[in-house]
């Protein structure tokens, strides 16, 4: 069950919010429909819903807010827009990766590819499908995780007929299996044809919420609104003169003296009404699609006691003009101040399309507003769990109080009458609703199987993989030709006037990708349209980031050799006698660049940005570091490995010390230290945003 209470969007600049004082709710086992044109404020009511957008309210799922659930996928199937997967990957691919950030069996995409209808399509890449079945695709996200609720916004919205009753099937099912389903329609055949219940919204606000019986009946269809005291009488004459003059109309008798007659317009009622001599009240147009544009004159739920109270100063105002009105009458008996209260019609009663009354015949049944009681009765009082959430009431009602006068005699029991209570301590207006605020997007459940499958699913790192290969294979050749390149560089393929090998910067590519297709198609977080900063996360990607470019700069020395002992034989392809300090060398700096790619592109959510922080090191970082480094060195590390087995609590291995010592020799050198320095500033940049963003 969905309750939302006092949905309320900030004010944008000199424009009124977009969503103003919204509640309703969505019952377990029925399908709602959030119904209203284009602006009308559906998808800002949604995201207030989910808590992607900044405003005030709350919005309870089975008695919990979002933020208060541990895994809201697992409580919450939430389709916003379109699918924001990567052009290139597959449908089933795209699922398989959402199961392991969900933390559901990945058996689990199968099914929901079979409930979906897209078992023949699973091997189709994304950007090849068609609207329908990326709708289909969007429902399969929503169910991966098995949720109670689905939100939806707008998930038949340029679907064909027959596309649109699939869905609105899967999701009718959904709801007879015990789940809630609300979804938001700008068509109002398509909400009363498929939805237990209508919410209507208009310019941001709550303007009905029915059954969809009643609002297939009462709004969906054009109307006359016709209220009269004789409305049984009147509804009589208009269905006898129809079928006089072979004409069909629906004439329904609503609450009280309201009538709706559906084949018929304003004209000939109101000719009928002054024929018989009936007074009428109200004669007005309604349009079902849209709604009336001003109030409805019979309020779709409860008044609030602020409402009550606005009419109660409503009603203290308006006995003067009620006098004139019905003394217009002719033979009317004058009227006194009480009489005219009692005479006057609520504000609900009242319409722009209302014409003034011109008979002072008034019946019983018309509801008008009682005075103020002194003592407030318990039904005026608001409810313990959203007293705080609602503004109740103004300091107005404390002025009601004052000026109407109280029939309910005191008990003798109050040292002080009420009347004189709310002249010493006037009523405080009640708190707002509770802001709500845009907190991180969680991380998945499992990010290391969630970041492979990523970086496996798309063909964009075997490409990668493929153009360094090749590259390094022609340097090496030519460079062997030219016989002045060191042995080590060879192997490498890395020319002396390159900042940095093909491998490296493959290698920085791959690990500025990392972030970047995650923020151009974030799947994570679809409907904030960001990535969550995460360190489970962040740690997935730098371990899967250096795997990679190990896999990358070992196949690079194994490529490049084999092809120089084939063209140049043995003696160029020779292995150097220190190749292990060099092997080490080779891959820390590989690693090191797609490390500096990963945070690179998480800190400016970018690729271009990340390859560009790769390019930096040597480029920048390194010349500062030699300049840093020139002149004399007064004293010397030596000894350091020595000295941190003396601060070890545990014995080393044997032989630790000369990997040590290497590790450290190797951080000396200006491109290791530029490269430290680097992913340094970077992790601190990266923790940084982070930390400022769970703040805000």
């Amino acid at each position: 069950m969905i309750q939302a209470i006092g949905l309320t969007s900030n004010p944008r600049q000199e424009l009124p919010p977009a969503v103003d004082d919204v509640s309703f709710e969505a019952r377990t086992g029925r399908v709602t429909a959030l119904l209203g044109a284009q602006g009308a404020g559906k998808t800002t009511a949604l995201r207030l819903m989910l808590e992607i957008q900044q405003g005030r309210g709350v919005t309870y799922f089975r008695g919990r807010p979002l933020h208060r659930i541990a895994h809201p996928s697992r409580e919450v199937g939430v389709l916003l827009g379109e699918v924001p997967g990567h052009p290139g990957r597959t449908v089933r691919g795209q699922l398989r990766m959402l199961c392991a950030a969900a933390g559901v069996p990945v058996e689990r995409a199968d099914d929901v590819l079979e409930v979906v209808g897209l078992v023949s399509l699973r091997d189709q890449r994304l950007g090849t499908l068609s609207r329908g079945m990326d709708r289909r695709l969007g429902l399969a996200c929503a169910l991966l995780a098995d949720p109670h609720t689905l939100v939806l916004d707008g998930p038949a919205d340029g679907l064909s007929a027959r596309e649109g009753g699939w869905l609105h099937g899967i999701l009718r099912a959904h709801a007879a299996q015990g789940g809630t389903v609300l979804f938001s329609t700008a068509d109002a055949k398509e909400a009363a044809r498929t939805a237990d219940r209508v919410v209507t919204l208009e310019a941001g606000r709550l303007v009905a919420d029915q059954d969809a019986g009643d609002f297939a009946r009462t709004r969906l269809r054009p109307r006359v609104a016709v209220r009269s005291p004789h409305a049984a009488r009147l509804g009589a004459l208009l269905s006898k003169e129809a079928r006089a003059g072979q004409r069909t109309i629906e004439v329904v008798t609503e609450d009280g003296n309201r009538l709706s007659v559906y084949g018929s317009n304003c004209a000939d009622i109101g000719e009928t009404a002054f024929r018989h001599g009936i007074l009428v009240h109200q004669l007005a147009d309604e349009i079902g699609d849209a709604g009336p544009t001003a109030e409805p004159a019979v309020p779709a739920t409860e008044p609030t006691p602020a409402s009550r109270a606005r009419e109660a100063v409503d009603a203290t105002e308006a006995p003067t003009v009620a006098v004139t009105a019905v003394g217009m009458q002719a033979g009317a008996a004058p009227l006194t101040p009480s009489s005219a209260s009692a005479a006057a019609p609520t504000s609900a009663e009242m319409s722009p399309s209302v014409a003034t009354p011109t008979s002072a015949e008034t019946p019983p049944s018309t509801p008008t507003s009682p005075p103020a009681p002194t003592t407030p009765s318990p039904e005026d009082e608001p409810a313990p769990a959203v007293k705080n959430l609602i503004p109740l009431a103004t300091t107005d009602s404390a002025r009601t109080s004052d000026s109407a006068p109280s029939t309910d005699p005191v008990p003798s029991t109050d040292p002080v009458p009420a009347t004189a209570l709310s002249r010493q301590a006037p009523v405080e207006p009640s708190p707002l609703p509770p802001p709500i605020y845009i907190r991180p997007a969680r991380g998945p459940l499992r990010p290391l199987r969630y970041e492979l499958r990523r970086a496996t699913g798309v063909s964009t790192a075997y490409l990668t993989t493929a153009a360094v290969l090749a590259v390094s294979t022609v340097l090496c050749v030519f460079l062997a030709r030219s016989g002045h390149t060191p042995q080590p560089y060879l192997l490498a393929a890395w020319p002396q006037e390159l900042p940095l090998p093909p491998a490296a910067l493959g290698a920085g590519l791959l690990g500025a990708l990392a972030f970047g297709e995650e923020f151009r198609h974030p799947a994570l977080a679809a409907d904030r349209g960001t990535v969550p900063r995460r360190l489970g996360l962040l740690g997935a990607k730098l371990v899967v980031a250096a795997a990679t470019a190990l896999l990358l700069g070992l196949l690079v020395l194994g490529s490049d050799a084999a092809l120089l002992h084939l063209v140049y034989g043995e003696e160029v392809a020779k292995v150097p006698s220190d190749w292990l300090s060099l092997s080490a060398s080779w891959f820390a700096l590989v690693a090191g660049c797609a490390w500096a790619g990963v945070l690179a592109g998480g800190v400016f959510r970018s690729t271009t940005a990340g390859l560009a922080a790769v390019l930096a090191v040597p480029i920048l970082v390194v010349p500062l570091v030699q300049k840093a480094l020139e002149g004399p060195s007064v004293r010397s590390a030596a000894g350091l490995p020595g000295r941190l087995r003396d601060l070890a609590l545990v014995q080393w291995p044997f032989g630790v010390e000369r990997y040590l010592a290497g590790g450290v020799r190797m951080v000396a050198q200006p491109v290791g230290s530029a490269l430290m320095l680097s992913l340094t500033a970077l992790l601190c940049a990266y923790l940084l945003t982070g930390v400022r963003g769970r703040a805000r």
